[in-house]
This record gives C-alpha cells, structure tokens and sequence, in this order.
C-alpha cells in the first residue's frame, strides 16, 4: 500500500497517546490531559480503518494461499473469499486516502451564521427566515444548539438579517459550504398576476474563535448598551439589557439584544464579534497566500450564486457541483445532507487530485524530472 508507512506511525503514535491518557501526570493536568485526548479522537478513524484494513489484507493473503489447494472444495471456497475480499480492500485503501488528506484545522468549531436579505425587498426577507429556519431544522436532527444573537425583523414577517450561534460536534466541517448567495424563484403573496419573482439571500458561516486564538484588548472596545427592541418578555424596552460592541481598531461593530441580561448579551456579542476577527485575519492570510490554489469548492465569495430554489418546480440545484434535486419541500425542512455530502466529496476529491498533482514521486506532478 503506497501510505503503509505513514499509518504504521499513525497507529504507533495512536498507541503511544493511548498509554499517555491512562497516565496519572497527563490525567492531573487538564490542559494537556485535553489536547492528547484531541490528538487521540483525531487519529481514532483512520487508525481504526487501517486495522481493519490490515485484517482484511492478511485474511486475503491466506484466501488466495488456498488457491493451490489440491482440494476442490477447498479452492472453491478460497475463490469466494477472495471475490469477496478484494473490493473490500480497495474500498478501504480509498477510504484511507481521504482520512489522510490535511483536515481543516476549523472543522471541529462552532459557526456564527449570519444571513441577510438581499435584492427582492420584503420577499427576500421571507426567503431569509424561511432559510433560517432550514438550517435551524438541519441543526435539531444533527442535536446542534442555535442561539440567536441578533435579529431584525421586516414588517411582512421576514427577517432583514439574523445571527446565530450554532454550537455541537463539528459544526463547521458541515456548514463550511454554505457561505455564499442563496437565490430563490417562486410567485411572491403580493404578486396578482402571477408571475415568478427572483430574490435572493446571503449566508455567511464563520467558525467561531476562541479568546486564545483571538485575544481582543478591553482598550480597542467601545461598548454600548440600549434598551431591547422586537417581541420579548417584560423587559423588552425598560432595561438597558441589549448591548452594541465597536472594535475600534478595525471598525466591527456587534450588537446583541437576544438575552435580558446584559451580562449575557455582552458573553454572546464577544463571541460573534471574535469570530469576525479571525474572519478578518483568515482572509488576510489567503490574500497573502495569494498563489496557493483553493481549498474549498468555488471561491467562496459571497456574491457567487451558490444555489437556486425554485418553488415553482419544487427544485433545488447546486450550481457549484451541479447537483439539482426535486424536493425543494424536504430540503426546507432541513433534508441538506444530500447536498453536504456531494459538496464534501467533490472537495475532498478535487484534494486528493491536487495531492496527486503535487506529489513528486508519481511521475506526473511538478516535481517530475524531464529525461
């Protein structure tokens, strides 16, 4: 197998931080104890897979031994495991390919998801809530929790933008695609003669960043407080709960008016407005980069049209993978898998490509010698 090297010291080290979490000095220390247990969950698939792999390959070396058997019986039955078997292992050395590729270091976050009403008017304000609502429903089958930070209503009951947090086990890593222009095409309430309207929507999924990874100074924040404004309890409008943070430095501005306590939407406002700083420093890094070719698919520019909705035709079609399904009804009832799981395996394809592309020892990447 060409990475037979690589996973012998993937399980070697897999075994060595096996010992180390059972061992009293790395259990007292929770800093460390945490990151050998992240390292250990990070290396547990692939090093599993590549057992079972080892299992299968040592079962089909003594299958295909049986093969010279004098016994007829015994040949017979020595083909069909090997009929068996040999698919199995080239579907797990496939499999062990792409659990090697680089992981996003994000995957395993939180996002701040953020979406917006673009052109359309109060249709796209619809659209937006209708889509907040899509991925709040995606996040209770995957047993993710969505916290609202923020959120301003239009008057047809749409909403011109929504933040939330949404928080669970590797959050990021399924939302990562999402980023970017929703467009919607369907026959708005108010229109009387029937005609098909195009609106559209943006979504933004940022992962969310911790104080150690962003440290924000007291001194660069400007923050505000006002009174509560929209649907909430008994407070909602007397207490000055709600909270607007300014990052002087680079002009972000946050607000947070979800919670009663004030403390609260301070907790949540820093949060959001982190996460935008790592943004702002990511896309610092990839301008920077400038050459490195894209890791995720399409550019991820917000003004790329990602998606088509049409109600009408009960389709949606994902225009970076090509990928149309007529069930628009399922889909807004938070049926995404089938397109995260097609935006997932193109990317991960389109690495493995790349990978091979740039690997100097199989004769066809930059690192081949002319003769």
């Amino acid at each position: 197998m060409q990475y037979s090297d690589k996973l012998d010291n993937l399980e070697k080290r897999f075994d060595e931080l096996t010992g180390q979490m059972a061992d009293p000095d790395v259990i007292a220390d929770n800093e460390i104890y945490r990151k050998t247990a992240k390292a250990h969950r990070d290396m547990e698939e692939v090093v599993t897979k590549y057992r079972e792999y080892k299992a299968i390959a040592e079962n089909l070396k003594q299958a295909q031994g049986m093969l010279q058997e004098s016994d007829a019986d015994m040949r017979a039955m020595a083909e069909e495991e090997v009929a068996a078997m040999t698919p199995q292992l080239a579907t797990l050395e496939e499999d062990l390919k792409f659990l090697l590729l680089p992981k996003d270091p994000n995957d395993d976050k939180n996002v701040v998801l953020e979406i917006r009403a673009g052109t359309g008017g109060d249709e796209a304000t619809l659209f937006a809530n209708e889509v907040f609502r899509m991925y709040s429903r995606y996040a209770e089958t995957l047993k993710w929790r969505v916290e609202v930070t923020d959120v301003s209503h239009s008057d047809v009951g749409g909403v011109k933008e929504v933040i939330a947090l949404v928080t669970g086990d590797r959050v990021f890593s399924r939302m990562k695609y999402e980023s970017g222009v929703h467009r919607v095409q369907r026959v708005p309430q108010t229109e009387t003669q029937g005609r098909v309207h195009t609106s559209a929507i943006t979504v933004a999924v940022m992962p969310e960043a911790d104080e150690v990874e962003i440290h924000v100074e007291a001194k660069d924040l400007r923050i505000d407080t006002f009174c509560s404004s929209g649907p909430g309890g008994q407070s909602v409008n007397t207490t000055y709960s709600a909270v607007r943070i300014t990052h002087l430095p680079t002009g972000t501005v946050v607000s947070c008016q979800d919670e009663k306590s004030q403390i609260k939407n301070r907790e949540k406002g820093m949060r959001v407005l982190r996460s935008r700083l790592y943004e702002l420093e990511l896309e610092k890094q990839q301008a920077a980069i400038g050459a490195e070719r894209k890791k995720m698919v399409g550019s991820g520019d917000r003004s790329e049209k990602i998606r088509t909705y049409n109600f009408p035709q009960n389709r949606v079609t994902d225009h970076r993978i090509g990928l149309t399904l007529h069930q628009l009804d399922q889909v807004m009832e938070g049926k995404l898998d089938p397109f995260i799981d097609g935006l997932t395996a193109f990317n991960n394809a389109e690495r493995l490509r790349q990978q091979a592309e740039d690997d100097p020892t199989n004769g066809s990447g930059p690192g081949r010698k002319a003769s």
